[in-house]
C-alpha cells in the first residue's frame, strides 16, 4: 500500500496545481514535495503529474486518483481535529461570509459578542452579495437568504424573511393608491437589482402569485439603499418585515396591497460538506441559531 504521507503531499499539490504552494502549506520544503509525488508515482507505477518548466497538470490518472483519495484523506484530518478539539477550547481563524444586509450595527454587535464569549477564535468577515464559492475561498460558513443553488453544501435553516410593499406618504401625495398588483406597473419603484430601470417582482396572495415587471428611479444591490430610497418618498418598495414594520407602526410608511407579499426567503447557514466540524465552527452555528435576531423571522 502506498505511504499514507506521499498520498497526503500529492493530495495538496493537486488541490493547489503547484509544488511551491503546498510546499508553503505543508511547511517543507519543495524538494521534499517533489520527493516524495515521485516516490507516490513509483510506488502506484504510474504518472500522476505531468511536469513541464512553466506548469503542472494532473495526468488523467492522476485526476482519478485524487478524486478518490481526496475526500477520505479530508475525513481522516477532520478527525484528528476533531479530537484534539475536545481537549481544548474553541480556537483558530473562523472565515465568515455574509450578505451586505449584514454590515449593519446589530450584526457587528453579535459578532462582538461572540469573540468576548470565545477569545480564542478570530474572525475574517466578508460582506458581499456576490455568491463566493466557499471551498475555493476556504470559507467555513456562508449565511445566505433564499433559493440554494449549490447541493454540495450542508445547510441548517435559521429563521425567514417576507417582503411587504411599502410607500412613504409623501410618494402616495396625489397619486392613485394600487388597487390591485397589476396597478404597480403604473407607479415608480424602488428597486434592487434592477436593470436598465426596470425588475421583475413576485407576488404571492394565498394560491395566488404573479409575476410583475416593475420600473422606477433607483436601483440598488443592498436593502439598506433600496429602504433609504423608498423612505424619502423615491417610489413603492419591496422591503423586508425587519426593515418596515416599525415604520409602518409609526405611519413613516404605509403598507400597500397588504394581502399581498414577497414568497416567505427562508435563511440558512451553509458550510462544505464535512463529516466532523471544528470546534469554532460548531459554537459559532450554536450561537447563531440562539440569537434572537431583527435580521430575519423565527421559524416557528
Amino acid at each position: 500500500m502506498a505511504d499514507l504521507n506521499d498520498i497526503a503531499v500529492f493530495a495538496k499539490v493537486a488541490q493547489y496545481g503547484s509544488f511551491s504552494r503546498a510546499a508553503h502549506s505543508l511547511g517543507m520544503p519543495v524538494s521534499t514535495v517533489s520527493r516524495k509525488v515521485t516516490s507516490l508515482e513509483e510506488q502506484l507505477g504510474v504518472t500522476l503529474i505531468q511536469r513541464t518548466t512553466r506548469k503542472l497538470s494532473l495526468t488523467a490518472q492522476g485526476r482519478v486518483y485524487y478524486d478518490r483519495c481526496s475526500e477520505p484523506l479530508s475525513h481522516l484530518l477532520d478527525a484528528e481535529q476533531a479530537l484534539s478539539e475536545t481537549q481544548r477550547k474553541p480556537g483558530g481563524l473562523l472565515k465568515i461570509s455574509v450578505p451586505v444586509i449584514f454590515g449593519q450595527e446589530v450584526f457587528y454587535e453579535f459578532i462582538s459578542a461572540f469573540l468576548k464569549t470565545y477569545p480564542d477564535i478570530q474572525v475574517d468577515l466578508f460582506v458581499t452579495n456576490l455568491f463566493l464559492d466557499l471551498v475555493a475561498e476556504n470559507i467555513d460558513v456562508g449565511i445566505r437568504f433564499g433559493d440554494l443553488k449549490d447541493s454540495s453544501m450542508i445547510a441548517q435553516r435559521l429563521g425567514k424573511s417576507v417582503r411587504y410593499l411599502v410607500a412613504a406618504p409623501e410618494y402616495l401625495k396625489g397619486r392613485a393608491i394600487p388597487a390591485k398588483p397589476e396597478d404597480l406597473t403604473e407607479h415608480r419603484c424602488v428597486l434592487l437589482n434592477g436593470r436598465n430601470g426596470e425588475a421583475e417582482w413576485h407576488l404571492v396572495s394565498g394560491r395566488k402569485s404573479l409575476d410583475l415587471r416593475v420600473s422606477g428611479p433607483v436601483s440598488s444591490r443592498d436593502f439598506d439603499a433600496v429602504s433609504a430610497f423608498t423612505y424619502r418618498g423615491h417610489g413603492i418598495g419591496l422591503l423586508p418585515s425587519t426593515y418596515c414594520d416599525e415604520q409602518i407602526r409609526r405611519g413613516e410608511l404605509i403598507r400597500l396591497l397588504p394581502e399581498w407579499s414577497s414568497p416567505e426567503i427562508f435563511v440558512h447557514a451553509v458550510y462544505p460538506t464535512r463529516r466532523f466540524l471544528p470546534l469554532r465552527l460548531q459554537v459559532f452555528l450554536e450561537a447563531l441559531k440562539a440569537w434572537n435576531t431583527p435580521l430575519w423571522l423565527p421559524l416557528h
